[in-house]
């Protein structure tokens, strides 16, 4: 089933590049900012959470929870996140059941061969649980201020 706007957010539990566990239910009563992304450490993915990072001041005062997901491990994330200074929460779905669960775990295409992975794709969820917007084929340069815009307009 794809996810939409308008519907509840499907509940998850995944771990942050710490080890401890995060389960998006008990962000309820703060908006938050579901982002998956490919890779840790690639151009596209830097760019896109350094954004997030630069721009992180304005999510805190709307009082916007940030989570950052990808296929990698949670050690990678503790590197990706000390090496960039991210200041949100990165959680490791190395299953990709989560990435699943959210309709963005499929089949690419580059340089010639295919292979799965994760579509750069954003849902922003109210405080209630509600699926407000969903962003996809992100395109991670203007991503940050995109979403900012959408929550300005919320608001």
């Amino acid at each position: 089933m794809p996810i939409e706007p308008g519907i509840t957010a499907p509940d998850f539990t995944l771990p942050d590049e710490m080890g401890n566990e995060h389960t998006l239910s008990d962000y309820k009563g703060s908006p938050v900012v579901l982002y998956f992304y490919p890779k840790d450490n690639t151009p596209g993915c830097t760019t896109e959470a350094c954004n997030f990072r630069d721009d992180y001041s304005a999510y805190r005062e709307a009082g916007v929870v940030i989570l950052g997901v990808s296929p990698d491990s949670t050690k990678r994330h503790t590197n990706f996140k000390e090496k960039y200074d991210l200041p949100f929460t990165l959680l490791a779905d190395e299953k990709h059941e989560v990435c699943e669960l959210y309709d963005v775990w499929a089949l690419k295409k580059s340089g010639g061969r295919e292979y799965y992975g994760v579509l750069r794709t954003t849902f922003l969820i109210d405080a209630h649980g509600q699926i407000v917007k969903v962003f996809e084929k992100v395109k991670p340069a203007a991503h940050s201020k995109e979403v900012l815009a959408v929550l300005n307009e919320a608001e």
